[in-house]
């Protein structure tokens, strides 16, 4: 596993990838979804990616997306923005 960031005036990006199985492109798109889970039934609740999602984009007015490589890697980026818009606030309350 491996994390790295970066910064200029506008943003903060933090990158997080593995070297695990990867995603498959089919599930990929619901990923961000509640209660969407790859885990059988009461070994997970599909929460975790969804609040994740919800405090990054509404809260803080940034991004989270996940690029794989199904047998190679997953890597999932987070942007957010160093100043938030007073109207972007407004709705993250």
């Amino acid at each position: 596993m491996g994390v790295t960031t970066r910064e200029d005036s506008e943003a903060v990006e933090i990158r997080v990838r593995d070297n695990g199985t990867g995603i498959p492109p089919e599930i990929q798109d619901q990923l961000f979804r509640p209660f969407f889970t790859t885990k059988p039934t009461g070994e997970g609740t599909g929460l975790g990616l969804s609040i994740s999602y919800d405090i990054v984009t509404q809260q803080h007015g940034g991004t989270i997306t996940v690029d794989s490589e199904v047998g190679e890697f997953t890597e999932f980026t987070v942007h957010l923005p160093r100043h938030r818009h007073a109207s972007t606030a407004a709705r993250g309350r």
